[in-house]
């Protein structure tokens, strides 16, 4: 009897049937294995793709925002994380720019971008650094790891923990280089709190991020980020690319007084995202511009001369006068930070996430210094009502943000008019 298939086919010998059975076998699998990768694939985390955003250096104001909270995929922005690993240990004394590292089989088998290391060759931290700044090396990003913390994974791990003392809530690495890797993931706000960080905390070496050109082996190794010389006053700090991230930059500029974070995820190319990064950041400076010109065309009153022939009496206070209040007597506090600076960030995006319930209180960095010696700076807004300590915690864990009520021991001065 024949045997009908899809399209009417008639296979009419059991030699053909067999035939067939097999094949239908093989397609099976393959479907199998198709849909496997489809499940697979729907278990990725969303992503937006673009995202951006323009922070105040010196403040840590958003003037900008576009997904900023959005979880991408941060290629070779990593390396800045690399890199301010590798400045710690450099402060700590545990590296020298001299120090040289060997280079591993694993780590001269990484693909490119890559500086063509040999295994059981060394580099020194000097070039390792200015490899991963211009040429963003991946093979030198891995030699780090391994020299660092024995293994990329074991690296990637205290990447994450340095991260998350850095306020960097929704950034988990699991490479030091950015190649692919579904579980690391980052926002543009964790990317511009990482470049304050290294601009703050690191700014003996923040320099090695303005060098256009870096030359090892007979080779020149010119600097991913054109910004550094077609837009003034840029002096960092760093490019990534991945297919599945498209062409991501962070950028800082100085011009004056006034220096701005820019970053941007998802670019169509390296060409329109610089000249969207440009756009963002002529935009950021406008709006320094007119907030300080809006500052000085509004000075502060300067109080009026009594005339002589006034008779003496108390002058009436038109300024509303410092009191304590009862009510003001909580707080909250929105996390623990290895520096001052972060835990001032921190609270001060907490203000800017949750302002109804924390902008008539003030920012107060509390350190406590512990039994090893390390000091924890926690990051606190007080004078606050009870019912505002509340509410602010509710709505910022449900941001996924840390938050805890504190009662204060005493009540915080607040301003009040008279009548």
């Amino acid at each position: 009897m024949p045997v009908r298939g899809n399209g009417d086919t008639a296979i009419k010998s059991s030699g053909l049937s067999s035939v067939c059975r097999a094949v239908a076998m093989k397609c099976l699998s393959a479907a199998v294995v198709v849909f496997a990768l489809l499940i697979f694939a729907s278990g990725q985390p969303a992503q937006a793709r673009y995202a951006s955003i323009v922070v105040d250096a010196d403040t840590g104001r958003i003037l900008h925002g576009t997904n900023i909270d959005t979880r991408n995929y941060p290629a070779s922005l990593t390396k800045m994380m690399t890199l301010y690993m590798v400045f710690d240990a450099l402060e700590a004394g545990e590296l020298t720019l001299q120090t040289r590292l060997k280079i591993s089989r694993r780590a001269a088998r990484q693909p490119a971008s890559r500086l063509g290391l040999k295994r059981g060759s060394t580099i020194r931290v000097g070039d390792a650094i200015l490899a991963l700044v211009t040429k963003s090396a991946n093979d030198v990003a891995t030699t780090i790891a391994e020299n660092m913390a024995g293994s990329e994974r074991g690296f990637a791990l205290k990447m994450t923990a340095r991260a998350r003392e850095l306020g960097m809530s929704r950034t988990t690495f699991r490479n030091a280089s950015g190649l692919p890797h579904r579980g690391q993931l980052s926002t543009a706000r964790d990317m511009a709190k990482l470049a304050r960080a290294l601009i703050n905390d690191h700014h003996r070496y923040y320099h090695f991020f303005a060098t256009t050109k870096f030359r090892y082996a007979g080779l020149t190794h010119r600097n991913h980020n054109k910004l550094l010389t077609t837009y003034e006053g840029t002096d960092g700090i760093k490019t990534g690319y991945i297919r599945a991230a498209g062409f991501n930059l962070v950028a800082s500029v100085k011009r004056d007084d006034q220096r701005l974070i820019g970053v941007v995820f998802g670019g169509d190319s390296a060409r329109k995202r610089n000249r969207h990064m440009t756009s963002l950041l002529n935009k950021g400076f406008r709006t320094l511009d007119s907030r300080t010109v809006i500052a000085k065309a509004v000075p502060r009153a300067k109080p009026k001369a009594a005339p002589k022939s006034a008779p003496t009496k108390a002058p009436v206070k038109q300024q509303p006068v410092i009191v304590a209040s009862a009510k003001h007597k909580w707080g909250v506090q929105v996390g623990a930070f290895a520096r001052h600076t972060q835990a001032f960030d921190a609270a001060r995006d907490a203000v800017d996430v949750a302002p109804n319930y924390l902008k008539q209180g003030h920012i107060k960095v509390v350190p406590l210094k512990k039994r090893s010696g390390r000091t924890l700076h926690r990051a606190r807004i007080h004078g606050i009502t009870k019912k505002q300590a509340y509410r602010a915690c509710r709505y910022l864990k449900k941001k996924r943000r840390d938050c805890m009520e504190l009662k204060l021991k005493k009540p915080v001065q607040v301003a009040q008019n008279r009548n």
